[in-house]
């Protein structure tokens, strides 16, 4: 039978099995307000994004992304591919583009599977998809 164990941590309350924390799926990386540049229906699957706005968000070529669109409300998963570096780029590619059109204001958001709490890198971009500060 297993036994478990109560430890305090951060505010809240941590639960272990054994010696095993339990892992909390949390907000890693956010680019908030994001603007739709293209929605290409003719390509495999994905979002691309604009490479300096990967790298200020601290995302991974490849990773899976949550995509919410604040204009429609559609959520999708899909998976980062690297843009134009100082494009501004963001494209909705392949399926995606039926969900969320050019034009659309988008929030994509990346998670990390954590057994503390961690600081989410977040940052918000104007109507051209350039850099204005981190949240």
């Amino acid at each position: 039978m297993l036994r478990l164990r109560k430890q305090a941590a951060f505010r809240n309350e941590t639960w272990f099995i054994g010696r095993i924390p339990r892992m909390r799926t949390l907000l890693r990386s956010k680019i908030h307000k994001a603007r739709v540049t293209e929605a290409n229906l003719g390509y495999i699957g994905s979002i691309s994004i604009d490479l300096d706005l990967i790298e200020k968000a601290d995302l991974w070529v490849g990773e899976k992304v949550l995509v919410v669109s604040n204009t429609t409300g559609a959520r999708l998963e899909t998976y980062v591919i690297e843009g134009a570096r100082g494009s501004g780029q963001i494209t909705m590619n392949g399926a995606a583009a039926h969900l969320i059109q050019t034009g659309e204001e988008i929030i994509i958001m990346a998670f990390d599977l954590a057994d503390a709490p961690i600081r989410p890198t977040q940052i918000l971009v104007d109507e051209n998809n350039k850099f204005v500060r981190y949240l």
